[in-house]
């Protein structure tokens, strides 16, 4: 099978769409995560193997990425429209950004994950889907 073959029966966006709801990017039914970013061995629903995936790093930077990009621009209007005291804002930013960087956290790790499903990478859907054993 070609790749082109191989990458038009995994659509990456719904692939993504599925893990940012926290879903099964191969049958959009069963859950990803085990608790709040334990990601599950296998799916439920149709056993897809999700043992493969490797987020590590990359959702808490995306994470922070994004936070930073949408605080920032808030943190400046606020203080040049209302003026408040810099303990106020210290205060009401640092709740907001650990707010937005826990509910986005899961929903990036799962679009993640469902990017590297989609794509077969390490190990999704390839000859190596079985974890080498010792």
């Amino acid at each position: 099978m070609t790749e082109t073959a191989q990458d038009d029966d995994r659509p990456t966006g719904q692939a993504m769409r599925r893990g940012a709801m926290r879903r099964c990017p191969a049958c959009g039914e069963g859950p990803l995560f085990e608790g709040y970013l334990k990601v599950r061995d296998h799916c439920p629903n149709c056993g897809e193997a999700m043992h493969h995936q490797r987020a590590d790093d990359g959702p808490a930077y995306l994470t922070i990425l994004f936070v930073s990009h949408l605080g920032a621009p808030l943190l400046l209007w606020v203080f040049l429209t209302f003026q408040p005291s810099p303990v106020s804002m210290l205060i009401w930013f640092s709740l907001g950004a650990i707010v937005l960087c826990l509910a986005f956290l899961p929903l990036i790790k799962g679009a993640m994950i469902g990017a590297q499903w989609a794509r077969r990478m390490h190990g999704f859907g390839g000859e190596d889907a079985e974890p080498a054993s010792s």
